[in-house]
């Protein structure tokens, strides 16, 4: 099987930080909004592109971090904080982004990675982004109807499905609609299960399986991927093949993940803070950076 996924990337000019580093003035500092857990898989992946990048925390650039633990509705207040230290440049992902776009216009805001940053407004054109903002887009939507087909392809005689979605997380209602048009053109009847926090999961499980749903398939989200062994664990015990976008719910313990290989995503996203390289340019090119993991093992 070969990686089809793409994840979109933008580019722009974002100088402040570049000039401040050729001036030899003080030390960039470098705010990261995360929306889960500061203690996330992703956050030595973009440290250690930055150190491959030339850059040395405390000698030629600082970094300072803010986490909603999963809750999105701190990140307003979150991003406000970076924005009053004020930061040089601001890096975050998925809601973060929104949080961080609405909260300056000044500040440059790299996101190392956003499902539909067009249709939500955060940036006007994937080729021409624009504004203060740039990053990556895990076209998560086509990603996502890719997952109910491995989905019908592995479990046999496959009628219903159950989706696992936050509805406090911008974006997952764009995924829904797209995954309720796919359903249809192949036969499969989708049971949507929302969850506001993890005290609804055991009730969400008993749900899927009063329902007899086939399968489960957890779209992205910070406070799934916090939660990612109990939601695996909860899987098994009800005895549903599940399907994630995000292969540290393989990891830890999930059957199949397809989608973007988001340490990688974050890794790259030190580029765009390695501000030099894109002074003057505005670009956009797209990188193969899906993987498909069953069982926790890395298939392609």
């Amino acid at each position: 099987m070969r990686r089809i996924g793409l994840a979109v990337v933008l580019a722009l000019a974002l100088g402040p930080l570049a000039a401040q580093a050729q001036q030899g003035g003080r030390i960039p500092l470098v705010g990261v909004l995360r929306p889960s857990s500061p203690t996330d898989p992703v956050t030595e992946p973009f440290r250690q592109g930055l150190r491959d990048l030339g850059y040395v925390e405390g000698h030629n650039i600082r970094l300072v971090y803010r986490s909603a633990e999963g809750r999105y509705e701190r990140l307003p207040g979150l991003a406000a904080e970076l924005v009053r230290l004020p930061v040089d440049v601001l890096v975050t992902d998925g809601p973060g982004a929104l949080a961080a776009k609405d909260a300056t216009t000044r500040i440059p805001i790299v996101f190392a990675h956003f499902a539909a940053p067009v249709e939500e407004g955060l940036v006007a054109s994937l080729a021409r982004p624009g504004g203060n903002v740039t990053g990556l887009s895990t076209l998560n939507r086509e990603l996502a109807i890719k997952r109910l087909e491995l989905l019908e392809a592995v479990v046999p005689d496959l009628h219903r499905v159950a989706i696992l979605w936050n509805t406090g997380r911008p974006g997952h209602a764009i995924q829904i609609k797209e995954l309720q048009a796919a359903s249809a053109r192949v036969g499969i009847r989708l049971e949507m299960l929302e969850v506001r926090s993890p005290l609804d999961f055991d009730n969400a499980f008993r749900t899927m399986v009063n329902k007899r749903v086939g399968a489960v398939t957890v779209l992205d989200d910070a406070m799934f991927a916090n939660e990612r062994s109990r939601l695996a664990a909860l899987a098994a015990q009800s005895r549903l093949p599940a399907m994630y976008g995000n292969s540290v719910f393989a990891e830890a313990g999930g059957l199949i993940s397809y989608g973007a290989i988001f340490r990688e995503l974050h890794r790259r996203a030190a580029t765009d803070v390695d501000i030099s390289k894109h002074v003057g340019r505005v670009k956009s090119e797209r990188v193969l950076v899906s993987s498909l993991f069953v069982g926790g093992q890395f298939i392609s």
